[in-house]
């Protein structure tokens, strides 16, 4: 019996079942056509529901998935059947909070995509190798902050924030010489 909880997967889905971004830490799913059948089966099971307001947990090819949706991104976390399902939500509302915290309150698709290296950070963050590091929205959101604020990167690799920062920094130093 493992000692440690444990997650199979963290997926984050469009409103029509495509991947925005996803991580397996188990070898329940060989194959990528495998992950992707889940993927679809787990979406088509759960899209009527109403998973806005707060988490649901649904019981499905012996995994227990739960779930939660804002705007046209579906979160899901994926655990073994004998998981607690608490742990199972705390990592949910973990990444779904943070992913809040990156994304600023626009919780979408198009958003989604245009922060993907943070969301994948924040993935990291959280889960490693199915194994729980964190679930503090705002120690994970901060982490990967921190990670992303690289003021030594060039500046072809920043974003347009990171960048206009980075120029400011320069002119206070430059100003103040």
């Amino acid at each position: 019996m493992e000692l440690c909880p444990s997650i199979k997967n963290i997926l984050l889905l469009d409103s029509e079942g495509n991947r925005v971004a996803v991580k397996y830490y188990s070898d329940d799913w060989q194959t990528n056509s495998a992950k992707e059948a889940f993927e679809r089966a787990v979406f088509t099971k759960t899209q009527k529901t109403n998973a806005r307001t707060e988490a649901e947990i649904t019981m499905f090819d012996n995994y227990i998935v739960v779930y939660k949706f804002v705007q046209d991104l579906h979160f899901f976390v994926t655990g073994g059947e004998n998981e607690n399902e608490i742990i199972l939500a705390t990592v949910l509302q973990g990444f779904f909070d943070a992913v809040g915290l990156l994304l600023r309150g626009n919780e979408d698709k198009k958003e989604a995509l245009e922060n993907l290296d943070l969301i994948l950070l924040c993935l990291d963050e959280i889960v490693d190798g199915g194994v729980i590091l964190e679930t503090d929205a705002n120690v994970i959101a901060g982490k990967v902050d921190s990670h992303s604020m690289d003021a030594g990167a060039p500046l072809s690799e920043q974003t347009i924030t990171q960048a206009l920062a980075t120029a400011r920094e320069h002119l206070t130093r430059s100003l103040l010489q």
